[in-house]
C-alpha cells in the first residue's frame, strides 16, 4: 500500500465560481450500506485534508461499522480508516456509532455518538489490521482472500448532557481555531439544542460548557461559528438543504443552497471555504462554498461580516 495516501482512485473535482465539489466515482456514490455524516479539515502526514465519517448498515437499519475517509486536497487521493473500540478482553470490535460530525485537532479526532457523547480517537496511533480481524472492524461477512484495514481505536468517551448528533468547530473573529466545538441536536421539531464547549487540554480532562442555546431550526445537522457568526445546516428530505447564519440569538436563513441530503460542517479558514456534504445515495457530494457568495469579506485575516 502507497503511504500516506494509498488510493489511485480520485473524486472528480468540479470547481464553480461559487462552489467546489468532490463527487464520488464508485459505489460510495449510491450504495445503502455506507453513509457519509461528519466532515472537518486538518493535516494529515504533512498534506492538507478534508476527513469525512460514515457509517455502515444492514439494510433493515443495523448499524456495522464506522469510518473516517481522509482525502487529500490537492491530489484529491483517499485514504480510509476504520473506527474500532477495544472490547472487554482487548479486541478490536467495529464503532457502533452514527457519527454524524467531526472535530479534528491535530491528532485527536472527536466524533459524535448520538445520545452516548463524544468519542475521541487517536490518529497518532493508527493501526494496520489484517484478515479477519479487518473483515470484523470493518462490518463485514469473514471470507478467504487477503484483506488489510488501517483502524483508529477510540481512547476515551467524553460525556454530554446533549444528543450529541452533530459537533463543528469553534474560530475567533481573526480565524484562530479555538479549543472549543459545537455540540448539537438533530430534532425533527425545533426543540434542538446547540451547546458550545472547550475540549479537555489532556486525557483526564473534561468538556465543559460555555453555553447553551435553542435556534428554533427543525432538522439540524451541524453548527460551525466564526467569531459572532454561527452557521447552521438544516436538512429537508431529497430537497437542498438550507443554510442559517448570523448570532445565535438572530439566526437568518441564507440564500445560498446546501447539497441535498446536507449533514456536517467544516469551515475551512485557509481556503476562504464553508464545507458540506450531502448523504442520500445518487445525490452524494462534499461541497465547499466560498466565503465570497456567502458575503464574508477576506479570509483568515478578516472577521465574518454579514451580507448587507
Amino acid at each position: 500500500m502507497l503511504w500516506p495516501f494509498g488510493s489511485t482512485w480520485r473524486p472528480v473535482r468540479q470547481k464553480q465560481r461559487d462552489t467546489l465539489d468532490l463527487r464520488w466515482l464508485t459505489a460510495r456514490t449510491w450504495t445503502r450500506r455506507w453513509y457519509p455524516q461528519g466532515i472537518d479539515l486538518g493535516e494529515w502526514r504533512g498534506r492538507r485534508t478534508v476527513a469525512v465519517s460514515w457509517f455502515r448498515q444492514q439494510l433493515d437499519g443495523v448499524h456495522l461499522a464506522s469510518r473516517v475517509t481522509f482525502v487529500d486536497l490537492e491530489r484529491s487521493r483517499h485514504l480510509d480508516v476504520l473506527l474500532a473500540v477495544p472490547d472487554d478482553g482487548g479486541e478490536l470490535q467495529p464503532a457502533p456509532i452514527h457519527a454524524g460530525g467531526l472535530a479534528w485537532f491535530d491528532d485527536r479526532l472527536f466524533v459524535a455518538a448520538t445520545g452516548r457523547g463524544i468519542w475521541e480517537f487517536d490518529l497518532a496511533d493508527v493501526r494496520t489490521v489484517r484478515g479477519a480481524a479487518a473483515q470484523r472492524i470493518a462490518g463485514g461477512r469473514p471470507r478467504r482472500g487477503r484483506t488489510t484495514a488501517l483502524v483508529a481505536v477510540r481512547t476515551r468517551v467524553h460525556p454530554v448532557a446533549l444528543r450529541c448528533s452533530y459537533l463543528g468547530r469553534v474560530f475567533d473573529e481573526d480565524g484562530t481555531p479555538l479549543r472549543r466545538v459545537l455540540i448539537g441536536e438533530h430534532r425533527t421539531d425545533d426543540s434542538g439544542r446547540i451547546g458550545e464547549f472547550s475540549i479537555p487540554e489532556d486525557a483526564d480532562g473534561r468538556f465543559t460548557e460555555e453555553h447553551v442555546f435553542s435556534p428554533g431550526i427543525p432538522r439540524m445537522q451541524g453548527a460551525v461559528r466564526w467569531g459572532d457568526r454561527h452557521f447552521v445546516s438544516q436538512s429537508d428530505g431529497l430537497r437542498p438543504g438550507a443554510l442559517w447564519s448570523g448570532p445565535r440569538s438572530a439566526l437568518e436563513q441564507d440564500d445560498m443552497p446546501l447539497p441535498v441530503g446536507c449533514e456536517d460542517l467544516a469551515l475551512d479558514i485557509n481556503a476562504g471555504l464553508l464545507w458540506s456534504l450531502g448523504e442520500h445515495p445518487w445525490h452524494r457530494v462534499v461541497r465547499g462554498i466560498s466565503f465570497a457568495r456567502l458575503g464574508i469579506e477576506g479570509t483568515g485575516a478578516e472577521p465574518p461580516a454579514r451580507r448587507t
